[in-house]
């Protein structure tokens, strides 16, 4: 006798796991995509041959909880109770007013879908097709999806100064998403492994109180990593006010991933860091804009950038990523900029300008400040809409 097969043969697991995951979010049980995943690895392992077995299956991967227990078995009974698709495909032609079958390997498919999972608004959310939209004009059955982006996403080529608040405000988001994995820096602390190649004294030492304080066991190790650190420095100053907020959104983004440094200027430094890690964003830019009492003034970059480096915040520059936003445009001396510029490049591990006036055709950095910075930095990046954001995200977390 074969074995009975498993349900819901045609019908892609992760997108099964994904449209599940979203209803129990929906009706405020957590479900963390490692859940999700295991879902997807356990359905691939044993696939579930009945409806009992795959409820087990999704409780056990999506619930973590015992109090979610009733809110998970709610939705499970809401998305299965209506269906009628036996394991047999010939059983999709039948009616599915008709009675039942009380075996347990039945999973039914809501009332008025059509075969293919679409059709009506209860349908099964992994089943039903998206919207689609008529290709050609021969009348016949091409049809592809249509596929509607963000609000965002329509306007990653559009310059900061153009974009609304409302698209601003959803640029954190945007970038948090954007950013990859975060680069490590080896430290100098050790932890013991057994690939590791340097001797690890305080371990050998712990093992040899065993041995009455011979040594017969050495213990080697390996340098423990930690994320490695971002400065981000913004100009705002009245040159820079169609991007500074853009900018703050950048900093709240990389706040989010690491413990990065905020600090913003026009003519003096002021640290941002605890504004930024605010949980809300409205009071984050709101206390971030009171922070900075000369907003929208002169700009001295030099000043800002001489008092970071004799402040005790001088030690967060060292082997960190250090990003500076500005036009370049400095009321001080071009040879004090290059003073400070050549002592942070010493100290950090990188320097990245980002300069939003670098996108213009045929741009040169012939002011003054910019002209002095230049041979200290290693990169030089426009950063004037949210696509080119995505490339500053993609060149400060780069290992190199």
């Amino acid at each position: 006798m074969s074995a009975p097969a498993a349900v819901l043969r045609g019908v892609d697991r992760a997108s099964f796991a994904v449209a599940l995951a979203g209803r129990l979010r929906d009706s405020d049980v957590p479900v963390s995509l490692s859940s999700v995943a295991a879902l997807v690895e356990g359905w691939g392992v044993l696939p579930p041959r009945g409806r009992t077995a795959l409820y087990w299956l999704c409780r056990v991967s999506l619930v973590r909880r015992v109090e979610h227990l009733p809110t998970f078995d709610a939705v499970f009974e809401a998305v299965f109770a209506d269906s009628v698709l036996a394991l047999d495909p010939v059983a999709r032609g039948a009616d599915p007013a008709g009675p039942a079958p009380a075996d347990d390997a039945l999973v039914r498919l809501p009332s008025g879908a059509d075969h293919d999972g679409a059709g009506s608004e209860s349908g099964l959310p992994w089943a039903t097709a998206a919207a689609v939209v008529a290709v050609g004009g021969d009348g016949g059955d091409s049809r592809v999806p249509e596929l509607v982006p963000s609000g965002l996403d329509a306007a990653a080529d559009t310059p900061f100064e153009r974009l609304d608040p409302a698209l601003l405000a959803d640029l954190e988001q945007w970038l948090a998403d954007a950013m990859p994995r975060w680069p490590t820096r080896r430290s100098r602390r050790l932890r013991t492994h057994r690939a590791g190649r340097t001797v690890v004294l305080r371990a050998t030492l712990a093992r040899a109180r065993r041995t009455g304080f011979e040594t017969v066991e050495i213990a080697r190790g390996r340098a423990v990593l930690r994320p490695r650190p971002l400065v981000v420095v913004c100009d705002v100053s009245e040159s820079m006010r169609g991007h500074a907020s853009a900018y703050l959104h950048l900093m709240r983004a990389a706040a989010r991933v690491t413990d990065a440094e905020a600090f913003g200027f026009s003519t003096r430094l002021t640290r941002l860091t605890p504004q930024v890690r605010l949980h809300s964003p409205e009071a984050a830019v709101r206390l971030a804009e009171q922070a900075c009492g000369d907003r929208f003034g002169g700009t001295r970059i030099a000043t800002s950038l001489h008092g970071l480096l004799h402040s005790h915040h001088a030690q967060l520059l060292r082997g960190a990523v250090v990003v500076i936003a500005s036009d370049g445009w400095d009321s001080d001396a071009p040879a004090d900029l290059a003073t400070a510029m050549a002592r942070v490049h010493r100290l950090a591990h990188r320097v990245v300008w980002l300069n939003p006036r670098a996108a213009a055709p045929g741009f040169r950095p012939r002011t003054g400040g910019m002209a002095a910075a230049l041979p200290w930095c290693d990169e030089l990046l426009p950063a004037h809409t949210p696509a080119a954001m995505r490339e500053v995200l993609r060149v400060i977390t780069a290992r190199g």
